[in-house]
């Protein structure tokens, strides 16, 4: 067995794919600019439970976006802050507003500890903190702000992915909805006394994600198959999304999420020039999404 993809990983200033052979890891930087092409090898094996390894090795289906067996997915879960399955974590926790384009915005928690990763890891453009504190209290925040003023706590993939060519060009437009949600929130009364109010600061990733005038997205990469290739020049990334421009395919998003237990081999542009994998129009995945708190496979995954 070779190298298997981990998925996408994030730090404040770059994406980087992960790689693992048992239990070693490696990561690869993200470059925009810059060609990537790569061949699906095999069958596609769990990706285990938070670094460490399927004990069974299973093989799980190309579709799947958590790309877990049965039983590394409730292990994950039991371990999930998002599950509501642990209550009782000390740590300090960050209420946030995420920003993904016109009309979408999510109310969220995360581990204090993390910084800006789960907002990086969510994809989202634009967000804000607006209070710290223990976990039930943030909590009964984000319920708060759910219930007072309608601001989900979910958001398809398909619809960040439909907005992503729509974005304004000024820093300041794109912090607007933030802003303002900002102020109805600070002015609710029932905040939770343990929590800390924070200052409204709008942090912008547009940069980060490479999505300043990239071209618009037109299909969305369905799964891996075994011998598929995929090639292409990377011009962005956001969440766990590639944006690769595919020559006369155009700007195709390959979800990484869809990427994590395969393992895969480099291809030259000439061997690996194109994609023969499944392709869907973007339109037809971003058709009857909502930002409901419904689950959904499209839907972000809710580990902290």
């Amino acid at each position: 067995m070779g190298w298997r993809c981990g998925g996408l990983r994030w730090s404040p200033d770059r994406g980087e794919l992960v790689w693992r052979d048992g239990g070693r890891e490696r990561r690869s930087a993200l470059v925009y600019g810059r060609e990537l092409g790569f061949r699906a090898v095999g069958e596609r094996h769990c990706a285990g439970v938070r670094g460490q390894p399927c004990p069974l090795g299973a093989v799980v289906g190309g579709r799947s976006t958590g790309g877990q067996c049965p039983d590394c997915a409730r292990l994950d879960r039991s371990r999930s802050v998002a599950a509501d399955t642990v209550a009782d974590d000390p740590q300090p926790y960050t209420v946030y507003l995420a920003w993904f384009g016109p009309g979408m915005v999510k109310v969220g928690i995360t581990a204090e500890a993390r910084g800006p990763a789960r907002l990086l890891e969510q994809g989202a453009v634009v967000f804000t903190r607006l209070g710290r504190g223990p976990l039930m209290a943030a909590r009964r925040t984000e319920e708060l702000l759910r219930t007072a003023l309608g601001v989900p706590d979910r958001v398809p993939y398909a619809a960040k992915r439909a907005v992503r060519a729509t974005l304004p060009t000024d820093e300041s437009e794109r912090a607007e909805e933030v802003r303002e949600l900002y102020g109805r929130a600070v002015a609710l009364a029932g905040w939770p006394e343990s929590l800390e109010r924070a200052d409204l600061e709008p942090v912008d990733h547009l940069d980060v994600f490479g999505l300043a005038g990239t071209p618009p997205a037109t299909g969305v990469i369905g799964e891996l198959v075994d011998g598929g290739h995929v090639a292409g020049r990377l011009v962005a990334a956001a969440g766990p999304d590639l944006h690769l421009e595919c020559g006369d395919s155009g700007v195709l998003v390959l979800d990484t999420r869809l990427v994590r237990g395969w393992e895969l081999t480099g291809v030259t542009p000439t061997t690996g020039s194109g994609v023969t994998v499944p392709v869907r129009d973007l339109a037809s995945t971003s058709a009857g999404t909502s930002t409901s708190t419904s689950a959904s496979a499209s839907v972000q995954d809710g580990l902290f």
